[in-house]
């Protein structure tokens, strides 16, 4: 046999032992294909592992053990935790958009006509209330209905020129040349456009007449209720990946719970008895250190199981139960006050829609009495969930009336 033959019959040998490695790549590739298909299949709940295992009320659409990419991508799929995610998430931008709005604009949210006027004007900066007045324009143009105009805004101001103070500087006519486009035509006494000027006057002069308070125990509650709504989100979203993966992210969704609770009392406490510091740490270091005890208590490994689900539901009810004696006392103390019982009104309603939230939690109505039929929408953990974001945007609301309130009065 001639060396070309040898090496001709090499060369063959070669390329089918190529051809078979390839034809076994392939294979082995669309294996793998194969299974990470199989594998992000949904499952029913007799096929999880038992850490998955949570709520046998709800029979399919379940996630198991999928790889990390796919797992991401699932917030874009239909699956029994896809309205989990997106509830809380939405939940999440809500309160991110509040606390930009707050921060830029509530400081300056002020209504004229809900001032006391004389009170305020006793706590106000009046010699930079005089500056800010001249700086507008150095000149009075002539108008000839400037007495209209007097007797329209004393109106919405009685007190300014009753007070010695002021009397001097011709408020109401420096407050005139604040606004010359007002009263570039002439007519300048329809009712329409003196009702304008009171609303202009508003905006100029209630920021001279407010010393806003620290904002602090406000953002702090924002703070809260966001890192509870994102926490909450992706622990719905990534539990699925693995036992690890699942056990981080239930231990972040406890703290954001406890977080949430506890932050939520730091502006009622807080503006409530900032007048009265002891009662003001008290009430703060309590609810502090029990957020605490109940985020450290969540760490237990036993606290995840099924079999404590009415604990959890207890636990977390309890800590919003403790913000009852707080809430007594502010009633108590400043039964005089409006702004005491309008924001007890909205910590009631807040109870309300948290612990009707525990309780669906903890019941898990409606999907036992129809085990299968919420596996997609409806179950009770997604109801826990928009109860939730109402109780959180009921506390935003009264937080701002303790702002405003304690803007108006200080101590």
């Amino acid at each position: 046999m001639s060396g070309g033959q040898l090496n001709g019959e090499h060369m063959n040998e070669a390329s089918e032992a190529m051809e078979n490695h390839g034809v076994a790549s392939s294979k082995e590739g669309k294996g793998r294909r194969l299974w990470k298909r199989v594998k992000c299949q949904l499952v029913e709940y007799h096929a999880l592992p038992g850490y998955l295992r949570d709520n046998e009320f709800i029979i399919g659409h379940y996630r198991s053990e999928w790889p990390l990419k796919q797992t991401l991508l699932s917030i874009f799929t239909i699956h029994n935790e896809t309205l989990n995610v997106w509830t809380h998430l939405i939940g999440f931008f809500i309160f991110l958009a509040l606390t930009i709005y707050t921060a830029m604009k509530a400081p300056r949210v002020v209504d004229l006509h809900s001032l006391h006027i004389p009170e305020v004007l006793k706590n106000a900066d009046l010699h930079k209330l005089q500056a800010e007045l001249l700086t507008c324009l150095p000149s009075l143009p002539n108008l000839p209905n400037l007495q209209r105009l007097r007797e329209e805004l004393k109106t919405t101001l009685p007190s300014m020129d009753l007070l010695p103070s002021l009397s001097g500087w011709h408020v109401m006519e420096h407050l005139y040349n604040c606004l010359p486009e007002r009263f570039s035509h002439g007519n300048q006494t329809e009712v329409c456009v003196l009702h304008s000027v009171k609303e202009d006057v508003a905006n100029i002069i209630a920021p001279l007449m407010v010393r806003p308070i620290t904002r602090w125990p406000f953002f702090a509650f924002l703070g809260g209720a966001m890192f509870c709504l994102l926490t909450s989100s992706a622990c719905h979203l990534l539990s699925c990946h693995s036992e690890r993966m699942s056990y981080i992210m239930l231990r972040l969704d406890y703290a954001g719970i406890a977080a949430l609770i506890s932050t939520s009392f730091y502006p009622l406490v807080y503006y409530s008895f900032m007048c009265t510091p002891f009662f003001c740490n008290l009430y703060m270091g309590f609810i502090t250190l029990l957020g605490i005890a109940t985020i450290l208590a969540s760490l237990l490994p036993v606290f995840q199981t099924p079999e404590f689900r009415n604990v959890r539901a207890s636990l977390f009810c309890g800590m919003g139960l403790s913000g009852v004696a707080p809430i007594l006392h502010k009633v108590i103390l400043f039964s005089h006050q409006p702004e005491a019982l309008h924001t007890t009104g909205y910590e009631l309603l807040m109870g309300l829609f948290y612990g009707l939230g525990a309780l669906v939690y903890a019941t898990r109505i409606p999907e036992r009495w129809m085990p299968g039929k919420f596996d997609i929408a409806g179950h009770s953990h997604q109801l826990f969930h928009i109860l939730v974001v109402a109780g959180a945007y009921t506390h935003y609301r009264a937080g701002l009336v303790y702002l405003k309130w304690r803007d108006m009065e200080g101590c």
